[in-house]
Formats: structure tokens, C-alpha cells, sequence
């Protein structure tokens, strides 16, 4: 890597940093959990610094995207919306990512570390019976059991969950969020790893 390639890095990132600080103070979707309350990335994107040094905004991956739900972020930068459906996890967004913000190691690699979680504001809470979730969740990682009351609740098995967001659509009452299932384990590079170019 050149010294104009490591400046023109190191000036993209700065730039990052402030637009990150910026999308912090804006109200982001309640799906979006954690500390910083950072935007959710396309699968096998970079960690957050990484990935804004390497995208471009060229909009390749939301283009290929078969189910519509990666979409410009107020940053510019592609973020994902639930609210327009599930990632199937397909690979569109990576094969057509040349900037290499989006890296597929291999086959088997995890997208994201994702998980679903259920708030109080359920419906199953308040006694009502729903079951959308469930329904919607095709590896069945949502499943409702017994509790004193006659309503049953729902529980998320957080190992068989990937994270796809199908569930989130469907829940009429928003009491579902999607939050990483180990903020310790970075996504980026490893060392000795260099940045796309």
C-alpha cells in the first residue's frame, strides 16, 4: 500500500468518524441496538471503521440485493431496513461488492452476529395470542412455551437464530429487536490482513 493509499484511507475514515458521531445524535430504527447504536450493515461487511474506509456508496449491493432490504443510509453508506423483509443470506450483496467493504471468506462464514430478542411490549405479555414471529421464522428459533396464565410466550433459541430479520417484519407491535451476540468478537480484519483495495 502506497503513502497516498494510506492518506486517502486515513482521510476517508476521519470523514467516517464524523458522519458516525452525526448518525448517534439521529433517532435510528428500533431494531438497531447496542451502545453507539450503529447502523446494521450488509452480511459480511468489515467492522464499522473498516467497512466505511472500504465502501464506496456506489449502491452495488443494495441494487443486487433480491429482497430489497439494503438501502442508503443517511451516511450514505448501505445499511439494512427490516422493515422491507429478511436477508436470505443469498451472497448477491458480496459478489457484487468490487471495493471489498463486503468479504465472504468462505461458504460456511457467519454473515453477522445478529440475534432476535423480545421485548416486554409482546403481545403474549399482555395476554394476547400472537404468533406472527414464530410463523415467520423458517429455522423455527421462535418458539412459544407454556406460562402460568394460559397465554403462551415467546423465547428466542439464540443458537439456532441467524439473525435474518424475517421475524421483525412481521411483528405487529415492534416488540422485536435484532442486537450482535457478542459486541467482544470483532468482524474486522485480523492482523497482519490488509484493507481492499
Amino acid at each position: 500500500m502506497t503513502r497516498r493509499d494510506k492518506a486517502h484511507i486515513a482521510s476517508m475514515r476521519n470523514e467516517a468518524e464524523k458522519q458516525a458521531g452525526r448518525a448517534v445524535e439521529r433517532q435510528l430504527p428500533s431494531y438497531v441496538l447496542g451502545a453507539a447504536r450503529d447502523p446494521v450493515r450488509p452480511p459480511w461487511s468489515w467492522d464499522e471503521a473498516d467497512f466505511v474506509a472500504a465502501c464506496t456508496r456506489c449502491d452495488a449491493c443494495a441494487k443486487a440485493c433480491p429482497t430489497g432490504i439494503i438501502v442508503r443510509g443517511s451516511d450514505g453508506l448501505p445499511q439494512i431496513d427490516f422493515t422491507r423483509g429478511e436477508c436470505t443470506f443469498c451472497g448477491e450483496c458480496v459478489a457484487s461488492c468490487h471495493p471489498g467493504a463486503l468479504v465472504r471468506a468462505h461458504q460456511g462464514s457467519t454473515p453477522w452476529l445478529l440475534k432476535a430478542a423480545i421485548t416486554q411490549s409482546c403481545l403474549a405479555f399482555r395476554k394476547i395470542s400472537c404468533y406472527s414471529c414464530s410463523d415467520s421464522c423458517s429455522r423455527r428459533a421462535i418458539r412459544f412455551r407454556l406460562r402460568g396464565g394460559g397465554i403462551p410466550v415467546p423465547e428466542v433459541d439464540r443458537r439456532s437464530c441467524k439473525g435474518c430479520g424475517a421475524c421483525l417484519a412481521w411483528c405487529s407491535v415492534s416488540a422485536i429487536t435484532l442486537s450482535s451476540a457478542a459486541r467482544t468478537k470483532p468482524r474486522g480484519r485480523t492482523a497482519g490482513t490488509a484493507l481492499p483495495r
